[in-house]
């Protein structure tokens, strides 16, 4: 559990208005302290996230949030700590509806469950104050949705609570796996890793780390190779690769040492599929012809890392769309998406491959992104069409080769 990704955990969101007993919650379902309790209202005002196995699903990540009614009561603090959770929901593979049994709903969590319900994700309410008088009117309105009652107090209900919350949980859709559909058990993998500054010292990136698991996983035989060393060891392979994957950044001297008819695509492209929507960022590309001057492009990504010289988000790639695209273009960086009037300025957005976020938050970006008409693409097909590898590293996805091929239109 320490070392799986948050990012590949299902997310469980504790919503709530204040004092309905969250952090409590939270603390009981752990067994130990998480979140601090008292009796004010608004203890919690920083989310709180601790993960742990719950039974067959494996690690589960666990967020305690700020009450829903926070911005009814505390101004501009309150409606900062709303805002803040409900960047969480929208991650959410499954919220948990913490509300007190002894109270009718407030508008604050219907207005939860009607955007909850909207969304299709799965919901589950933890009816608390199980010590007093249970409201008909909550329990009426809670019949449709799985519940448990709870008492904080005592722990009472506690695990009946985690095997409801096993239950609806087994029936998330997992998210795709890097190689989902390109490779069957027998391939041969080979893996161009460069090892250079921006590499990790002593370890692999999290998109070569999993993509070596899915392999093995699926009983291939995996090859890595830096670079510098792929021409010699690619001939001297008893047999042809099924697949040649590959960093971004050495897309052009791999194509160039590797057969012209050989299969072959990068980590950045591979999680674009995972993470997000390929199809969408393919159209994406098409843009690039249409770049009027003094466009603004936002390289968008997804985690917090220390940027080197050559950094390839805020130093390579503007450098070569000012080379290839639009020398009269202005860049912009973040690591959020910016509020929707800000956001709609930008002409494209450029997005990082994505590997610390979860397929909820980037499929979230991408549309919002197709909602103001801004235009998107990821690292990974920006370098390939950079390289004159487009359509050669989309011949693995026939879906969104096929899109490519035939121009579609732009969203």
């Amino acid at each position: 559990m320490i070392n799986t990704p948050l990012a590949e955990q299902v997310r469980i969101v504790l919503a709530g208005d204040r004092n309905s007993g969250k952090s409590s919650l939270m603390n009981n379902l752990f067994g130990k302290e998480i979140s601090i309790v008292t009796d004010r209202p608004g203890t919690t005002t920083d989310p709180v996230t601790k993960s742990f196995e719950l039974g067959p699903l494996g690690p589960v990540a666990f967020s305690d949030t700020a009450g829903l009614d926070d911005d009814e009561r505390d101004g501009e603090i309150g409606a900062h700590r709303r805002r803040r959770t409900e960047e969480l929901l929208r991650e959410a593979h499954l919220v948990l509806l913490v509300t007190p049994g002894n109270r009718p709903l407030s508008l604050s969590e219907k207005a939860l469950l009607e955007a909850i319900r909207s969304s299709g994700r799965p919901v589950v309410a933890a009816l608390t104050f199980a010590d007093r008088p249970t409201d008909a009117s909550k329990v009426e309105a809670l019949r449709d949705l799985p519940h448990a009652t709870v008492d904080n107090l005592s722990g009472r209900g506690v695990m009946e609570l985690r095997k409801l919350l096993i239950r609806v949980a087994e029936g998330i859709d997992p998210e795709m796996t890097p190689v989902e559909g390109l490779v069957q058990e027998g391939d041969l993998v080979l893996l161009v890793i460069p090892i250079d500054l921006a590499a990790p010292k002593g370890r692999l990136i999290l998109p070569q780390v999993e993509t070596i698991r899915d392999l093995l996983d699926r009983d291939c035989g995996v090859l890595m190779v830096k670079e510098r060393e792929l021409y010699e060891f690619y001939r001297a392979l008893p047999r042809r690769p099924k697949l040649v994957i590959c960093d971004s950044q050495v897309f052009s001297k791999v194509a160039a040492d590797v057969d012209a008819d050989q299969p072959l695509t990068s980590f950045s492209i591979l999680f674009g599929r995972k993470k997000g929507d390929l199809a969408a960022y393919v159209r994406g590309v098409r843009a690039l012809g249409q770049v009027p001057p003094g466009a603004r492009i936002l390289v968008l990504e997804s985690c917090s890392h220390h940027r080197q010289a050559d950094d390839i988000g805020t130093v390579k790639i503007p450098r070569l769309f000012k080379q290839l695209v639009q020398q009269d273009a202005h860049f912009s960086f973040a690591r959020e998406l910016p509020p929707d009037e800000e956001l709609k300025g930008f002409f494209m957005v450029i997005n990082c491959a994505g590997c610390m976020a979860s397929r909820l938050k980037i499929m979230h970006r991408l549309h919002t992104m197709q909602r103001l008409g801004v235009h998107t693409l990821n690292y990974g097909l920006f370098l390939a069409w950079a390289n004159g590898l487009l359509p050669r590293a989309l011949e693995p996805f026939p879906y969104e080769y096929a899109v490519f091929l035939r121009g579609a239109p732009l969203v």
